[in-house]
């Protein structure tokens, strides 16, 4: 396995994919889903962020005969019951954006006293192989893999930092000053969900190069 697909059209989330699998030492090629010709993307209707990352990790393979990654991630906020959860990408609705999505969560907790505006940002991370044996194509699904990153956190009253994207302006990772989008992309990765789960994965598709037999079983 040299060459992976990371199912998403999200250009920040492929850049960062790509960032800590070097950092990981995995030498292996990561194409994004403009390197192939687009298809529809499947609807994520699971009700856990590992459903979903599946969904689209399955997808990608059928499309692009490759081995396909792919994260589910999002926000969970305590107070409103861990939501938006799943729905972190289109809280505001499907036209809104990062912006609306931040500031609907914030208008949603702003009479939440500080000590209680905890939450935390958890990532699955699927990675689909395609059943060779069944289609030599690679088009069709076979093994499936999960690892999970999470980091706590609190929500901050007002957006800072102009790094990083969707909810990391108003998340401070417990025991920082800073929050996520005001962190450098190395100190993120080092702390954040994605980062967390993307390393899992690639200590596991090391071990898979490596010994493809014992781990396939």
């Amino acid at each position: 396995m040299d060459r992976v697909v990371l199912a998403t059209n999200n250009a920040k989330k492929l850049v960062e994919l790509r960032r800590v699998l070097a950092d990981c030492g995995l030498d292996i090629e990561v194409c994004g889903l403009g390197d192939f010709e687009r298809y529809p993307e499947p609807a994520e209707d699971g009700r856990t962020f590992d459903a979903n990352a599946l969904i689209k990790a399955r997808a990608a393979v059928v499309h692009t005969g490759l081995p396909a990654l792919a994260d589910d991630s999002g926000l969970e906020v305590d107070v409103l019951n861990r939501m938006p959860g799943v729905r972190s990408s289109r809280w505001a609705g499907p036209a809104g954006d990062d912006a609306a999505n931040l500031q609907l969560v914030l208008d949603q907790i702003d009479d939440v006293p500080d000590a209680a505006r905890t939450g935390r940002f958890v990532c699955a991370m699927a990675l689909v192989l395609p059943d060779l044996e069944a289609d030599p194509s690679g088009r069709t699904p076979g093994q499936e893999f999960l690892q999970r990153g999470e980091v706590e956190g609190h929500i901050i009253r007002a957006p800072r930092g102009d790094n990083g994207f969707g909810y990391d302006p108003i998340f401070q990772p417990l025991g920082e000053q800073r929050t996520t989008a005001e962190m450098s992309p190395a100190q993120k990765d080092a702390i954040s969900h994605r980062g967390r789960a993307v390393r899992a994965m690639a200590t596991f598709i090391k071990g898979l190069r490596e010994h493809p037999v014992t781990l396939a079983h």
